[in-house]
């Protein structure tokens, strides 16, 4: 059951997603679109919104992130956190109940980039 609020975290959420996408390229395939029951102790108490893209190829990803994507989105209020790994390069970034993060393999194959709204609480009805 989508709530207003969800609805409009979710609008946000995949509107900033897109963007960022379109910075690392015109492919992106949608991963994940939807509503996610986020309370395993209490099911259909709570929900949050995902959203996901994937883009096969993106040259020169690594750059596009630290020199167009993170200054762009930290100057819009975005805060970013590195989370990278040996196998792949992850930023992370958060705001105003939403976050995602953005993970680019270090061997080449593509970036992912996967996000979800805060919680939210269903009105019993």
């Amino acid at each position: 059951m989508i709530t207003r609020e969800l609805k409009d975290l979710a609008a946000e959420l995949t509107n900033v997603i897109d963007s960022v996408a379109e910075a690392f390229g015109p492919r992106a395939v949608p991963t994940v679109d939807g509503e996610l029951d986020c309370d395993p102790a209490q099911p259909g108490h709570s929900v949050c919104w995902q959203y996901g893209v994937r883009l096969e190829d993106s040259p020169a990803a690594t750059r596009v992130l630290a020199e167009a994507v993170r200054p762009t989105l930290e100057a819009a209020g975005w805060e970013s956190y590195d989370r990278s790994t040996y196998r792949e390069v992850i930023a992370r970034f958060s705001r105003e109940g939403a976050d995602f993060s953005v993970h680019i393999a270090r061997d080449g194959r593509g970036v992912a980039i996967i996000g979800s709204t805060r919680l939210v609480s269903v009105a019993a009805g």
